[in-house]
């Protein structure tokens, strides 16, 4: 009796071991989602670039293509806001624009401990439904068609680890992943409205024929 006693106690010292060990487990598989899942999802999403941050090279390689400019600059799809920040630092009034909230709060105090908040500034918005057209200087990680035909004139855009395709780049800074390319807005904005041009023409045939 006393070892079928034993037993007894025994196996439910592992049963609530077994559950506790579950327990621990399954809190931290939550925790982590609820951590990564802010970062992760965007990527999901069919109008949004997931988040990955810009390296250090990459960020002096956009500084020191802007190196001759000054005024207003914008991150569209800012991250962690480390090219604002950096850009701030430089003289700029910068501003970045990023759908994940997490990302934006954790921006606004990394300027603020940083001691660049006054010249900063981070909006949590879709990057589609922006108006750019107020910034001189343009940072994007995305696609072309995110600025439409607004921006000024005299505006550059600096496009970070992917060029814009079949489009010559008026100079570009460093190598691999870390390569920036830089355009007019002039050139940019004609050349996008050539490839809209080009893609309702078959459409216009089409209605012809």
């Amino acid at each position: 009796e006393e070892r079928q006693s034993f037993g007894a106690k025994e196996s439910r010292g592992r049963s609530r071991l077994g559950l506790i060990v579950t327990g621990v487990m399954g809190g931290s598989l939550v925790a982590l989602y609820a951590v990564a899942a802010p970062f992760v999802a965007p990527a999901l999403r069919k109008i949004c670039l997931p988040f990955v941050p810009a390296t250090t090279a990459q960020v002096e390689n956009v500084l020191n293509v802007l190196r001759a400019r000054s005024g207003s600059l914008v991150d569209i799809g800012s991250g962690d806001g480390r090219i604002v920040i950096a850009a701030a630092k430089h003289g700029f009034k910068a501003s970045g624009f990023e759908l994940n909230p997490w990302l934006v709060w954790y921006s606004r105090y990394k300027a603020w401990r940083e001691g660049v908040h006054c010249s900063t500034s981070f909006h949590i918005s879709d990057l589609w439904k922006v108006s750019f057209g107020q910034y001189s200087n343009v940072v994007i990680f995305g696609v072309p068609q995110m600025l439409a035909r607004e921006l000024p004139r005299t505006a550059k855009v600096v496009a970070c680890r992917f060029p814009f395709p079949t489009w010559v780049p008026e100079e570009t800074a460093g190598e691999g992943i870390d390569t920036v390319w830089v355009y007019d807005a002039e050139t940019f904005k004609s050349q996008l409205q050539q490839g809209m041009t080009r893609k309702t023409m078959p459409e216009q045939e089409d209605t012809e024929l």
